[in-house]
């Protein structure tokens, strides 16, 4: 069975997860209301997507 022969580092531990880390999503500005919305994905205070109104409250 393998087993280490030295215990990893805190730093060598570190490096290893440095790009272990979550990702901001990307956010645009909604052409009709100024609000921040997911890209392609319909808006959720207007209910506009790409100049249509595609949801009526």
């Amino acid at each position: 069975m393998a087993v280490p022969k030295r215990r990893t580092s805190k730093t060598r531990k570190r490096k290893r997860r440095t790009h272990f880390k979550l990702s901001v999503p990307g956010m645009v500005k909604c052409p009709q209301c100024g609000e921040m919305k997911l890209s392609h994905r319909v808006c959720k205070e207007c209910g506009y997507y790409n100049g249509n109104e595609v949801v009526n409250d």
